[in-house]
């Protein structure tokens, strides 16, 4: 008996380091983009349970899954040599560094989340977005009016189900967590 309760004790105190190690980073990357951090947590929740050193089918890394492509971008973006030179000569070293993944995640976040800006799909395009490619997101889109289209009304007409699942998934994780906070 006791050694069931030591068990689940450290199982709970284990969950909680493990899920909420990355939060000072989260929470540091999240405010410069003007995302909200419970978002980008259970974005990484869904994508990665926190591997930091996780990698996807499709090449991408990290906590974010963010692909090496998208890395390019950033790095040109900044306009830094030195993180253009990183991300052409080893773009997985680059986005194995949780606080790298973390700023160039969010950074790919907001800029898709500028497309969808003020609609009342706004989180749910930008999450189906990051998952399966703006030009999904179009095309799930193309014969409604997307800028007043509901959010319920988007996921039903979310054509893939995985991404379906990922946004339902991510939604639901955040408003949990966004209704349990502390006031």
């Amino acid at each position: 008996m006791i050694a069931a309760v030591i068990a689940a004790v450290g199982a709970y105190f284990f969950r909680e380091y493990w899920e909420h190690r990355y939060d000072p980073l989260i929470e540091q990357q999240a405010r410069i983009y003007r995302i909200d951090e419970k978002l980008v947590w259970s974005l990484i929740y869904e994508e990665t349970y926190f591997r930091s050193s996780a990698k996807g089918d499709a090449g991408e890394v990290g906590l974010m899954q963010v692909t090496p492509l998208v890395a390019r971008e950033w790095a040109k973006e900044t306009g830094l040599t030195e993180l253009q030179r990183q991300a052409a000569e080893d773009v997985e070293g680059l986005l194995s560094d949780p606080k790298r993944n973390l700023q160039v995640g969010c950074w790919y976040y907001e800029k898709l989340r500028e497309r969808y800006r003020g609609r009342p799909a706004e989180t749910a395009m930008t999450l189906a977005a990051y998952n399966a490619g703006p030009s999904r997101v179009e095309e799930w889109t193309r014969e409604v009016d997307a800028a007043t289209l509901p959010e319920s009304q988007f996921i039903e007409r979310i054509g893939i189900a995985s991404t379906q699942a990922y946004v339902s998934s991510i939604l639901g994780r955040y408003r949990a967590t966004t209704t349990n906070r502390p006031k």
